[in-house]
């Protein structure tokens, strides 16, 4: 059976899905830096939103990882 992808094509869809990461983890930040002392409603659904796209783009590295050989064990305890 022949891979869709040869290893080198895996490690850069790993470095975009590292960068995007990056980026979604940067804006929450940003969005930290100005948030106001006490947050109204817009603020709690941006940041939800910001949340949301963090823990996406996390998942798809991850994915992107195990895809190019880097699988973890698992961290839980047993």
């Amino acid at each position: 059976m022949t891979d869709l992808y040869p290893a080198a094509d895996q490690r850069e869809l790993l470095r975009r899905a590292a960068t995007a990461h990056t980026a979604a983890v940067r804006d929450v930040e940003t969005f930290l830096r100005r948030l106001p002392d006490v947050p109204d409603p817009a603020d709690i659904t941006e940041y939800a939103t910001l949340l949301t796209r963090e823990e996406q783009t996390r998942a798809a590295r991850q994915d992107a990882a195990d895809a190019a050989g880097l699988q973890l064990p698992s961290l839980g305890s047993e």
